[in-house]
């Protein structure tokens, strides 16, 4: 009992219930309770920029460092950056098929004020090269003054690069300047979490009393539509890899996960699973050399649970609100998705993340909260398919990289 009062989800699945009823049993009068939420949306946005920042930068000069592996870290980096595009375009099918978010009548969405406000100011139609050539600042202070997610990440993305480039003393010295500020941001999304039920509460009542109960029901059809795409992808895609790619049998390889699996559900952390991991690779043959890389490297930035659910929760708010993606948005979704997935790593609770795939697609953030009730079921499906591809990608690097040594 005293675990699951200290417990911040079942506070804030408290705030939603509570959130729900204020909203059905007061109507549009629960718009009283908006400043609430308002609130708990204004510090959120005000740690998503330099959040973003520095977590690309710190995961930008992971991947560089990890040139001097040679091929190991060639491959394991090839395999994690193709399964991460290629989850986002799976999310993205899946997300068109069965629309999680349309269904809402025009004068519901239309009687929202921010959907008023964020329509206003939506990017306007740009071609292809147009959206390319936008992703490069020409004045990166100016990027992150106007919070411009994409020239943010790209200019992060550079700069991370340099700071592989650097002599190791030189490199570790900004490595920890890096990792401090990163346990800084951490300390302030833990303080900000803590009003998250009270937010809550004012998004929930204002959104339930704005919209009515359906908006709850387009909740639920996210997750199942979430989960099916990472079943298809832990399934499908990645057994398929681990099959074609590697030298470990289908059968053998869901044998060894399934305690890491296991214990990826019930911490809902990739970096807590980790030990159990390696275990599990270790069983299949994979040699320390090749292991004790990949599976550390994986559970930072391999995070194809993440860009799933950053892309299906962007469709999701994007047909919720009805609005029309066009080539500058899905380009926009595809990259931030992408790098926001590799770069989050060490940054608790996605969702905050989300935040950047939103803006950088012009999409409005103001229902994100509506998801917080099931975040911890959204962050099992997604660790698990993580620590998933980790050992994937671990039995596929083992084959091409040619280094079998003693174990």
């Amino acid at each position: 009992m005293k675990k699951l009062i200290k417990n911040l989800g079942v506070w804030i699945l408290i705030a939603m219930v509570a959130g729900v009823a204020a909203g059905v049993a007061m109507g549009e009068k629960a718009t009283m309770f908006a400043p609430f939420g308002t609130l708990f949306i204004q510090l959120i946005k005000m740690l998503v920029v330099p959040l973003v920042a520095v977590s690309i930068i710190s995961g930008a000069a992971s991947l560089g460092s990890s040139r001097s592996a040679g091929k190991i870290g060639v491959t394991s980096i090839a395999y994690i950056l193709f399964t991460t595009v290629l989850s986002i375009l799976l999310a993205m099918v899946v997300g068109f098929i069965f629309k999680p978010g349309a269904g809402l009548s025009a004068e519901g969405v239309a009687s929202i004020m921010a959907y008023s406000s964020a329509e206003q100011s939506l990017p306007a139609e740009l071609s292809f090269w147009d959206t390319v050539i936008g992703m490069i600042p020409t004045n990166p202070i100016q990027a992150f003054a106007e919070g411009n997610i994409l020239q943010i990440i790209i200019f992060c993305l550079f700069l991370g690069f340099g700071i592989a480039a650097l002599p190791t003393e030189k490199r570790t010295r900004v490595s920890n300047g890096l990792s401090y500020m990163l346990d800084a941001l951490v300390w302030c999304i833990g303080k900000v979490m803590l009003v998250a039920p009270i937010g809550v509460f004012g998004l929930m009542a204002e959104a339930i009393g704005t919209f009515g109960f359906d908006v709850l029901v387009k909740v639920i059809n996210l997750l199942w539509v979430n989960l099916l795409a990472a079943i298809i992808m832990g399934v499908v895609i990645y057994p398929s890899t681990v099959a074609l790619l590697s030298n470990v049998g289908v059968k053998e390889f869901f044998r060894a996960m399934l305690r890491p699996q296991i214990v990826a559900f019930s911490t809902a952390s990739s970096m807590a699973t980790l030990p159990i991991t390696l275990e599990a690779c270790d069983k299949m043959g994979v040699s320390k050399q090749v292991s004790g890389f990949v599976v550390p490297l994986g559970a930072t930035i391999n995070m194809t649970g993440n860009a799933i659910y950053y892309t299906l929760v962007a469709m999701f708010f994007a047909q919720f609100y009805g609005i029309e993606l066009g080539v500058a948005q899905y380009v926009a979704i595809v990259v931030t998705a992408s790098l926001g997935s590799i770069g989050q790593a060490g940054v608790p609770g996605p969702t905050l993340m989300v935040v950047a795939v939103l803006a950088a697609a012009g999409i409005p953030i103001e229902g994100l909260p509506l998801l917080y009730a099931l975040d911890r079921l959204f962050d099992m499906i997604r660790t698990i398919l993580n620590v998933t591809g980790d050992a994937a990608c671990a039995v596929v690097t083992d084959r091409f990289a040619f280094t079998k040594t003693e174990n």
